[in-house]
């Protein structure tokens, strides 16, 4: 899978995919990456990207111009491919969102920033507006890099057993996962269920559909 990120903090989106689970699926080949300066597809001699709301109003906007450049500058024209535009007022994202996307060839993800972004490129260039919670954030970074994350893991072969991610809490709506425990069984007076120490794996079963 390819995901590219456009963003005027490119540095951002670099340094968390060079870490960890992310960076373990680009070595393998599973997923790449690449974050996109939007600043570098304006014509403003400045590389100006934002300019005041028609009709008045608080705060700058992203404009219409260099994220279409941007955007066509990345897609890839024989792959299947969804691009998601970071906004507050977007549909929650879901784990069943990260199910969905995980079936596409490429993920392209604007990310916002200022008061937000000319509404033409949700009309014409995203395919869809998401938003990763109730909430408002200074730009789509850190959204960005949510699904991204979120996406990758469920990618075969990542997490290094695929069972890790079937049964995680939110795989289906309202699924909570059981609680985890691990040695030492006794610590500061705080113990470990007896019954996961029984070795009763049908017993150990039943607690755990209970428990989530």
């Amino acid at each position: 899978m390819q995901i590219d990120i456009l963003t005027l903090f490119p540095d951002v989106i670099e340094s968390y995919t060079r870490e960890a689970m992310l960076k373990r699926a680009y070595d393998s080949g599973a997923a790449k990456y690449a974050a996109h300066d939007i600043r570098k597809f304006s014509h403003d001699k400045h590389g100006n990207v934002d300019a005041p709301p028609y009709g008045g109003g608080a705060g700058m906007l992203l404009q219409v111009e260099p994220i279409h450049r941007a955007h066509r500058s990345v897609l890839m024209s024989d792959k299947k491919v969804r691009t998601i535009l970071l906004s507050a007022k977007g549909s929650q994202y879901s784990q069943q969102d990260a199910q969905r996307l995980v079936g596409y060839d490429q993920i392209v993800l604007i990310c916002g920033r200022y008061e937000g972004v000319d509404e033409r490129v949700a009309l014409h260039i995203a395919d869809e507006e998401l938003s990763v919670g109730p909430y408002v954030l200074t730009g789509g970074e850190l959204g960005a890099l949510i699904i991204t994350d979120s996406i990758v893991r469920l990618l075969p072969g990542v997490l290094g057993n695929d069972q890790s991610a079937v049964h995680e809490s939110h795989t289906a709506p309202g699924q909570k996962e059981h609680p985890h425990y691990t040695k030492p069984d006794q610590y500061n007076g705080w113990t470990v269920p007896e019954i996961l120490r029984s070795g009763d794996h049908g017993a150990i079963a039943q607690w755990r559909k209970d428990h989530s």
